[in-house]
């Protein structure tokens, strides 16, 4: 905060006059002839609350807009609360109940707690008080209380509270450590200030005294637990700034162990006592203050008590701290980035403060033995080093100059602990924090540095928490300084749920886990190679490079490449492991998007990825390295669909890399699938199964997997036997977390848009559609949508009910348009986002369709409203493939004119770009909306 800004706040005026309000407050009752209950005098007297509290909070919520110091404003907050308060106290006192001298027993004392207890208030947070009494509540005592809690109620304010005496408070605090917290936090508002100070002095000698231990551990455990319920990690891209780790409440929560273990009443005394240095203090009141200045912000924007920094208000966040865009950052990811900076201090802090009640003051506090044992255990040589011991299977240094006399320890020390399995000792990694400015050139470039480098890097022990043991240091981030730049930063969408280095720790943490074995049964295939690979290695860098040129305004995969080939050499890698690390950056999207978007049943999909990939060990490498950044990308990211579209794409590839592939014709190959279908069907009558067997083109029999075919031909009888002009049926794939619902109909070039009307309407999401057609001039689609239900029973339930619906909308029992606008309300990423809609046409990646792909933003109906579209322009659709990163959608449609050519015409281009551009851009949907009745779609059945 700059001194300017400094000066603007010792200059503004006190939060409230409260001699003001009282001359107020007595001259009303003085019109009322001296009666201040009565209901005129309290209706002035509460419209007099409501005026000031709305003109001072208005005035300090632009304070906050000019200064940005969200501490000020919490303690003005604080400040205005307070003298609410005591003008209610004295008011109804004076001229309520008309009290001039009460008696001891009538003293009351009101004491702010919890939160407020600090003298700080976000604009939304509740006010928490305790009524404290000498002995039992007076008649007088209740009346008071019954008093201000009603006005304060009445002012709309969210009270939390208590009335108790001394005995009560030190009674529930031994039992109850959510009243011990807020008590601990207790400060005198107003009343009898001797009743508060004996509070104290009892609180501290009743109940603090001789168990700071079991304190300690209760706030620890609590932590915790708050932790696993808002997520484990301090990076979510939508922090809780209150209840998530990194947050206030972990800030909170050291303070509270500290001043309960030392017996401090104010943060600065830990410097003192030498807990913290001036420079940690500092960057204590730094990180405290951003996340006030952040939570008072999101208080004031959404008019609530909004905890959650959720992408829909951090825009606004970032414009009213005055962020601005950079080169390859939006000004809301500099915003979010600085956040996560001081998420990562807190950490630090944690770090540090518990290493001071582990160590230094352990000895006097009888209460932590078990703590003094487990740090001043035995200490052990560890094999092949000298300047580091093994302190009950804890890495310790021999002394405080270990760092200083060779900062290659830095990069040693953590892979000594990881090679022998050794948690740090608490003083050694302040000490290692402390000394990261040790790291230069001269460091980065040292050839033994590098080696041990790659050594934590390939680990087979638990890798991902030696390099997040590193990173939280900031260490990793000094030693590799391109990973430095994407410490913190955050990607501004849906679709990635961490900050970029969390993003790649967690990916090296998949790798090894895939390494080991545990994920065996989610990665089949990847576990059967992956021991055989020629070079774990190269995988390994790869992988912890891949999104490392995130935020820069070229092509991250390209300027990723970039970076690997100049950090490779300096890590000691080969020329050929270089190559090879260069190419995997450079390529690590791509089996990814053709896996996904592409049709892998076309020839021309497999020879194009066949050309990229270029040797089997090449696919095997890329195939380990997509599974470990789609999983690292956030919880339910990946599923057994993509895993299947990965396997369906390595298996149609290999055999082209290994000179495998078949040498048979098209027609022989049809001939021998259609062979294969009549050997799965031979209980049947004859005659039915040689009148099925001519149903299917060669495309379908080519493309689908016979077990699948014969499903579908079952699927055909049983329907003509029923007479059916249409029908649905539903299979449900357990392992590939997908639902398959498949419909026959009379064939009709808006089939698929009415489908996928249904399944927006009935809360479906598409994931891929295949479209058929028979030799009778029926359509026959499988549409897979994503499995939401884990019980199959469930699950079919569901995806029947979604079949009926597509029945029921084709045979016009259902009208459509009215159901898709019940649910084409503007979603959240439609509010939020905003993605420059793409359309691109192309003839190059398949032999028989032209391709037609679309990016836009994700919105219910958006492929409804595209296929109707392709429909219009008289377009034939043989498949869609449907992927959403988040809030953005990316389309494929393989499409032909209606006597089955490519569109190959530039004008029929440009007038298939006119027609999808404005759907993409939500201008159709908008004009849907608004049309009084949609025209009906109809198919004669």
């Amino acid at each position: 905060m700059t001194d300017a800004a400094n000066s603007n706040i010792a200059e503004t005026p006190p939060a409230i006059d409260t001699d003001q309000w009282r001359r107020n407050l007595s001259a009303f009752t003085d019109n009322a002839g001296g009666d201040g209950s009565s209901n005129d005098v309290r209706t002035k007297v509460l419209a007099l609350f409501k005026q000031e509290y709305a003109q001072h909070r208005a005035r300090i919520e632009q304070e906050l807009l000019t200064h940005g110091d969200g501490d000020r404003c919490c303690e003005d907050l604080s400040d205005l609360m307070d003298g609410i308060i005591q003008a209610l106290h004295d008011f109804a006192l004076t001229h309520v109940f008309r009290v001039k001298n009460p008696s001891s027993a009538e003293r009351m004392t009101i004491v702010a707690v919890g939160g407020y207890g600090r003298g700080t208030l976000a604009p939304g947070s509740d006010i928490d008080l305790l009524f404290l009494l000498p002995y039992k509540q007076t008649p007088l005592g209740e009346s008071m209380v019954e008093y201000i809690l009603y006005m304060l109620w009445d002012m709309g304010f969210k009270v939390g509270h208590a009335t108790r005496t001394i005995n009560e408070c030190v009674r529930l605090s031994k039992t109850d450590f959510t009243i011990c917290t807020s008590i601990l936090e207790a400060r005198f508002i107003w009343g009898a200030e001797p009743l508060f100070d004996e509070l104290l002095v009892r609180f501290d000698q009743d109940v603090v005294a001789g168990t700071a231990e079991t304190f300690i551990a209760a706030k620890l455990a609590e932590r915790d637990e708050r932790h696993r319920k808002s997520g484990q990690s301090r990076y979510l891209v939508e922090p809780n700034v209150k209840e998530g780790k990194g947050g206030l409440r972990d800030l909170h929560t050291l303070y509270w162990i500290a001043k309960y273990f030392y017996r401090v009443r104010s943060q600065a005394e830990l410097v003192d006592l030498g807990v913290l240095s001036e420079n940690e203090y500092r960057r204590f009141q730094k990180a405290q203050r951003f996340l006030w200045t952040v939570r008072c912000h999101m208080h004031f924007v959404t008019k609530r008590a909004e905890e959650r920094l959720s992408f829909d208000i951090q825009s606004l966040i970032a414009e009213r701290l005055n962020y601005q865009t950079q080169p390859g950052l939006s000004a809301v990811e500099c915003f979010m980035k600085d956040y996560f900076l001081v998420a990562k201090d807190v950490g630090d802090l944690t770090r540090i403060i518990c290493a001071s009640l582990e160590e230094k003051q352990a000895k006097a506090a009888p209460g932590l033995t078990a703590i003094v044992r487990s740090i001043r255990g035995r200490t052990r040589k560890i094999r092949g080093s000298t300047d580091f011991v093994n302190k009950n299977n804890r890495i310790a240094v021999v002394d405080d100059e270990v760092f200083a006399r060779d900062p290659v320890n830095l990069i040693r020390i953590f892979q000594i602990a990881a090679k022998n399995s050794l948690k740090f000792h608490p003083d050694t990694l302040k000490l290692a924090t402390r000394s990261v400015h040790l790291i230069d050139d001269d460091v980065r470039n040292n050839e033994i540095a590098n080696s041990l480098f790659l050594k934590i890097l390939t680990s087979h022990k638990e890798p991902e928490i030696t390099l997040r043991r590193m990173n939280e240091s900031g260490i990793l981030g000094a030693f590799i300084p391109d990973f430095g730049k994407v410490v913190a930063m955050m990607q501004f969408n849906m679709y990635h749920h961490y900050t970029v280095d969390e993003h790649l720790l967690r990916s090296i943490g998949i790798l090894s886990e895939i390494e080991t074995g545990v994920l065996v049964e989610d990665h089949p295939l990847a576990s059967t190679f992956i021991d055989a690979l020629p070079d774990r290695l190269p995988l390994y860098v790869a992988l912890f490079l891949h999104d490392i040129a995130k935020g820069r305004p070229e092509d991250h995969s390209i300027a990723g490449a970039d970076v690997a080939r100049e950090l490779c050499p300096r890590l000691g890698l080969d020329e050929a492991q270089t190559d090879l690390v260069v190419w995997l950056v450079q390529e690590h999207l791509t089996m990814s998007n053709t896996a996904q978007s592409r049709d892998l049943n076309d020839p021309k999909t497999i020879r194009d990825f066949t050309e990229t990939v270029q040797s089997l060990d090449r696919m095997r490498y890329l195939l380990v390295l997509t599974i470990c950044d789609i999983r690292a990308v956030g919880p339910g990211v990946w599923n057994g669909w993509k895993g299947q579209l990965l396997r369906t794409l390595y298996y149609e590839t290999e055999p082209v890399l290994t000179g495998g592939h078949s040498a048979m014709s098209h027609k022989q190959r049809e001939q021998r699938a259609r062979d294969v279908l009549r050997e799965r069907l031979s209980d049947w009558d004859e005659n039915e199964r040689e009148r099925v067997l001519q149903l299917p083109y060669a495309n379908y029999l080519l493309a689908v997997d016979p077990e699948d075919q014969a499903r579908h031909m079952t699927f055909i009888r049983d329907t003509d036997k029923a007479g059916l002009p249409l029908a649905t049926s539903v299979h449900t794939r357990a392992f590939e977390a997908i639902t398959e619902i498949t419909v026959l109909a009379p064939d009709h070039p808006r089939l698929l848009s009415i489908i996928a009307g249904a399944c927006a309407a009935a809360g479906g999401n598409i994931v891929d559609a295949k479209i058929y057609t028979t030799s009778d001039g029926r359509a026959l689609d499988a549409i897979l949508i994503n499995r939401e239900f884990d019980d199959p029973e469930d699950e079919y339930r569901r995806a029947a009910r979604i079949g009926k619906l597509m029945e029921d909308v084709l045979s016009g029992k259902t009208y459509l348009p009215d159901m898709i606008a019940e649910r084409t309300k503007p979603g959240r990423g439609e509010l939020v986002f905003s993605i420059p809609p793409v359309v691109t046409i192309g003839n190059a990646l398949s032999e028989h369709y032209t391709v037609i792909d679309v990016e836009g933003l994700d919105r219910p109906g958006l492929l409804s409203d595209l296929t109707r579209a392709i429909a219009d322009l008289s377009l034939n659709i043989a498949s869609a493939h449907v992927v959403t990163f988040g809030e953005k959608a990316v389309d494929s449609f393989y499409v032909t004119d209606l006597v089955g050519h490519k569109i190959t015409s530039p004008q029929r281009q440009t007038a298939i770009r006119k027609k999808l551009l404005p759907i993409l851009k939500g201008e159709a949907a908008k004009k849907s909306v608004k049309a009084k009745k949609p025209a009906v779609i109809e198919i004669d059945i």
